[in-house]
């Protein structure tokens, strides 16, 4: 309340509106004479509150609506009190009631609303749900069947990444990077590291990086460094960090580390939006992703710690429980960062998702961006503690 004497009954003390007559005022009566207030009569004369009687229709309620509006005070009696807005009469002469407002709901990943609405995922979770079975059962079954098709899963996979970047980078900044080299050398990039190691991959890049800096010499030279800048950013943004991926197959137990890797960012994922939609309450960067919180990173880092344990002990030869403990804490911080990352891009490009081809998920890169930072991290951890196989 406002004031202690708000909303309070009067007492034999309290003075009611003064009006000629009765006076509706709160809903109580306060009987007046011509000789003044009854509080003045030497204190003798008794107050007595009588109820008002409500008005029926018509005319008349227009009344004694104006009636109570001359005695009613400004302002509500509760600080949580909403004064109503007059709205259309009733055929019976009262006024309809405002509806409730409608709940402010949370963020995808756990942040708390500013209302006291329940919290929402914020996407098409059916889709979301789906989409993302039937690409576990595709990577899953050409990882595990033929390698060679899965390197080419993650070519595509590549080049997709690299349209969506590119379209947004031209759409939102005017800049014009140009993608048939980051393609081409995309896809290059991949395969040899695939086929030669280490080694290869690097000649790739930086093969790569060279036909961007030539291709862009055929236009006019307006903005020249910039679009090459942007290029050889996109290289390494996307299809290096991805050539790890096919580093990790390159070896005896070449699947069962790549699984590794899936399963320890999905896990991550997973473990930061269950324990951040339903405990988080402090932002963990609010001016890059107001929806992350410290609690999600928590649960992020306790279910991949466990995931990588797991791993270690049972899917990795030479592996021991500890190292995965390790491991899963090293994929929860790349694979936060990295999705920070991607939130930073958004941002400055001024965009939600990178594209719409996966429902419910959004782009290609909205769910590369925690798996890209990771797989450099977990190849790094595993050639250290098992080697390179």
């Amino acid at each position: 309340m406002n004031d202690s004497s708000w909303g309070a009954p009067p007492s034999a003390g309290l003075r009611g509106p003064g009006r000629q007559g009765t006076s509706p005022g709160y809903g109580w009566e306060v009987p007046t004479s011509s000789a003044g207030p009854a509080h003045e009569v030497g204190g003798a004369a008794q107050t007595r509150p009588m109820p008002t009687v409500p008005h029926a229709g018509g005319d008349s309620g227009e009344a004694a609506d104006r009636d109570r509006g001359a005695a009613r005070l400004s302002g509500p009696l509760f600080r949580d009190e909403r004064e109503p807005q007059p709205g259309p009469r009733q055929p019976d002469g009262r006024r309809p009631t405002p509806p409730d407002p409608a709940p402010d709901p949370a963020s995808a990943d756990g942040a708390p609303g500013t209302g006291q609405g329940k919290k929402s995922a914020g996407r098409n979770l059916r889709a979301a749900i789906g989409v993302g079975i039937g690409l576990g059962v595709l990577i899953l079954a050409s990882l595990f069947i033929y390698k060679p098709v899965f390197v080419g899963v993650v070519a595509v996979a590549v080049v997709v990444g690299l349209w969506e970047l590119t379209s947004r980078l031209t759409e939102r900044k005017d800049i014009r990077v140009p993608l048939v080299p980051l393609a081409v050398g995309g896809v290059a990039m991949v395969v040899a590291g695939y086929v030669r190691g280490a080694q290869g991959a690097v000649v790739a890049v930086a093969l790569t990086a060279l036909a961007v800096l030539v291709w862009r010499m055929t236009e006019p030279p307006d903005n020249y460094l910039r679009d090459v800048t942007a290029g050889v950013f996109a290289a390494f943004y996307v299809p290096f960090l991805a050539t790890f991926v096919a580093l990790m197959l390159d070896t005896d137990d070449g699947p069962w580390r790549v699984l590794t890797f899936l399963l320890l960012t999905v896990v991550s994922d997973t473990g930061a939006y269950a324990v951040g939609w339903r405990f988080g309450k402090h932002p963990l960067a609010p001016r890059i992703s107001p929806g992350k919180t410290r609690e999600g990173l928590m649960g992020a880092v306790a279910f991949a710690m466990v995931a990588g344990a797991l791993c270690m002990q049972y899917l990795i030869d030479d592996g021991v429980w500890w190292q995965g403990l390790l491991l899963g804490l090293a994929a929860a911080v790349s694979a936060t960062l990295g999705d920070l990352g991607e939130s930073m891009i958004k941002r400055d490009l001024g965009i939600k998702d990178m594209g719409k081809l996966l429902p419910g998920h959004g782009g290609i890169m909205d769910r590369l961006d925690s798996l890209l930072p990771t797989a450099p991290v977990v190849w790094l951890l595993l050639v250290i503690f098992v080697g390179g196989g």
